[in-house]
């Protein structure tokens, strides 16, 4: 499989703060990808840098062979890569069908956009249900799916998502991997930050563990799963 995404020694600073000290991994495609890790060890400032919200101070960011590290974020969502950033940031005011429309902008087709969209009903039946609700009256599962139903309008090839599971209910946890997955079986790769790491190994192919702002072990999301410090920091064992 070829590399579609390849972190090199990146480093972030917040003002003083390091908030990422040199990491270095990589997404293939067709992967399911996911970094794990505490509260403040740097996930979210990955997919950031990533998704170019943040300028990295060092390393370099390689999508399809070509280089990302600092670009503006609306021409690296024209590359295929979109971010679906923690928690949710739907657009309250505006109705689900007005939400979802605003994923496709970097798009003209209106009859691809309509395919698109009923590509995202198929995934989120829900959301075809309350086309004319305002954003921002749903439920907290309900947004999360229009977060991810918005992302999926700009066609991604890599989608970067954050947190999907945060603030859920245990069963719309697992609607939303349920989903992640059948997102991933249609031919798109994902970079997965999670805090719930049982979920989020039970989907992926590879995983990376990151404290505070390092990668300390990586390997197949199996055997990172079995790893006796990854259960008792992570999963309770």
């Amino acid at each position: 499989m070829a590399r579609m995404l390849e972190v090199n020694d990146l480093v972030v600073n917040y003002g003083a703060i390091q908030a990422l000290q040199g990491i270095s991994f990589h997404v293939q495609e067709g992967e399911v990808v996911t970094l794990i890790g505490a509260n403040g060890a740097g996930k979210s400032t990955t997919l950031r840098a990533i998704s170019g919200l943040l300028h990295p101070s060092a390393g370099d960011i390689s999508y399809l062979g070509g280089s990302i590290a600092g670009k503006p974020a609306d021409w690296i969502v024209k590359q295929g890569v979109i971010h679906v950033p923690e928690g949710r940031k739907i657009f309250a005011p505006l109705t689900v069908r007005e939400n979802l429309e605003v994923g496709a902008y970097t798009r003209s087709d209106r009859q691809e956009i309509a395919q698109a969209m009923q590509r995202v009903f198929s995934s989120f039946p829900r959301l075809e249900e309350r086309l004319s609700q305002l954003g921002g009256t749903l439920s907290g599962g309900e947004q999360q799916m229009l977060a991810m139903g918005r992302g999926l309008m700009a066609q991604p090839r890599l989608l970067l998502l954050d947190e999907p599971s945060m603030g859920l209910a245990p069963i719309l946890v697992e609607e939303i991997f349920d989903i992640i997955t059948e997102i991933h079986e249609q031919g798109v790769s994902i970079l997965l930050v999670e805090q719930n790491a049982a979920m989020a190994l039970s989907v992926a192919d590879r995983a990376y563990v990151l404290e505070t702002g390092r990668i300390v072990l990586e390997g197949p999301a199996q055997e990172v799963l079995r790893n006796p410090e990854v259960q008792a920091a992570y999963l309770g064992a």
